[in-house]
């Protein structure tokens, strides 16, 4: 496969990866409040989701690292659409709690093996030095255009559900959710061909992932550089759920109704989206300019941690200039998030070995989930006891902080385990 064929194999899968969580981030919060759930309860399984996604990091990422990336991505697409139906028709607790589950396996699963599909197959093509900051550029930036459009469509789509139709406005994204996983599913067998394997039986797989798994752990923590990247990562999670936690429920009660709610939080986070697509394209000239990759993700996260000070700062706007000081804020912390995220994937991929990729991928992503878990309930409160001014602006300082982990940070040395 050529380098360019493999390069919009994976922009594509990527495109298809976020399209459905994208379709239900706009409603997913007041769907479960439509249908009779507390605040506590939203709160509760949101956590189940981020445990289970921590619990099956490791585990599923050491499992692409063994049975093949493609294997795995299938299995992410199909347990994904099976998580939206059950979303689309949930009315208890103990629904949504189920299909807060399936999104969890569907999100570990989904963790890394695309990404590292793409990194092997550029290197058996043009070798371990090939530049991999353009394809992974592109792919990064596809997600946020597929966030983008998912953002717009599942804020719009309730407001086409003709009164007395059989299923709840609010429902409609999950619904559409299901059908664009059940594309990628195809798409998965059919574009991303997988590198001859050895032939293992299923007790060798079973002993075969746990070595592996903790051989990517003591890679991660064992030496400072990727350390620092994965503490990085936790930061990343704690302003991300700041602004996916508290955002929604601002902007409804700016809007009005939960419906007209919906949209004006999509349309907000759909600038961010594309303040993201942005950032990913432009992070490779970020590292140009300032010199080196960790140069320009210590200046992505500084411009990302003023962003989200700004959006605490004019948490107090009411009406359309409150919708504009939030859209302009989503757009330039996003672009700042994602041009780090570029480069602090670049750098971590050229830390390991095609063996580990997948398995240290998904220790970032857990670290980003964990962060995302840790701070779900504390943010919370600390909102509501204070105000989302507040809560933003103490995770925008620990934002800023973070921007140090990348101060005289090297670049290429591979850590030794």
């Amino acid at each position: 496969m050529t380098p360019l064929s493999a390069r919009r194999r994976y922009a594509l899968v990527s495109f298809l990866t976020w399209l459905p969580p994208g379709l239900m981030m706009a409603p997913m919060v007041l769907l479960m409040t439509e249908r009779g759930l507390s605040l506590p309860q939203i709160g509760l399984t949101v956590t189940v989701f981020s445990v289970v996604t921590i619990a099956l990091e490791l585990p599923t990422g050491g499992l692409s690292d063994v049975i093949g990336r493609r294997t795995v991505l299938a299995a992410s697409a199909a347990v994904s659409v099976l998580a939206m139906a059950t979303l689309a028709f949930a009315t208890t607790l103990g629904v949504f709690l189920a299909a807060a589950v399936l999104k969890g396996v569907a999100r570990a699963l989904s963790s890394g093996p695309a990404e590292a599909w793409y990194v092997d197959t550029l290197h058996a093509a043009q070798g371990p030095g090939a530049d991999l900051r353009p394809g992974l550029a592109r792919g990064s930036a596809m997600g946020s255009v597929a966030l983008c459009a998912g953002m717009l469509t599942g804020g719009v789509l309730p407001l086409a559900v003709p009164p007395g139709a059989p299923i709840l406005p609010l429902a409609a994204p999950a619904l559409a959710s299901a059908l664009a996983a059940a594309v990628l599913l195809v798409v998965v067998l059919l574009a991303l061909p997988e590198p001859p394997h050895a032939r293992r039986s299923i007790g060798g797989v079973l002993r075969e992932v746990p070595l592996t798994v903790a051989a990517g752990l003591r890679l991660a923590t064992g030496g400072p550089r990727l350390r620092r990247l994965m503490l990085y990562a936790v930061a990343n999670g704690i302003a991300l759920t700041a602004v996916e936690l508290l955002t929604p429920g601002r902007l409804a009660d700016l809007a009005g109704t939960a419906e007209r709610g919906t949209t004006a939080y999509a349309l907000v986070a759909a600038v961010g989206f594309a303040g993201s697509a942005a950032g990913s394209s432009l992070g490779p000239a970020l590292a140009r300019v300032a010199g080196g990759n960790a140069r320009g993700a210590s200046a992505g996260v500084v411009l990302a941690a003023l962003s989200l000070g700004a959006l605490a700062a004019t948490a107090g706007l009411d009406g359309p200039p409150g919708l504009v000081s939030a859209g302009i804020a989503y757009v330039l912390m996003f672009t700042g998030i994602s041009a780090t995220g570029l480069l602090a994937q670049t750098m971590t991929h050229n830390a390991v070995t095609t063996a580990e990729r997948t398995t240290v991928t998904s220790i970032g992503s857990l670290s980003l989930q964990a962060g995302g878990a840790l701070s779900n309930m504390a943010l919370g409160l600390l909102a509501a006891g204070s105000g989302v001014a507040a809560a933003w602006g103490l995770v925008a300082f620990v934002l800023l902080l973070s921007s140090l982990l990348f101060v005289r940070l090297p670049e290429r040395v591979r850590e030794a385990v």
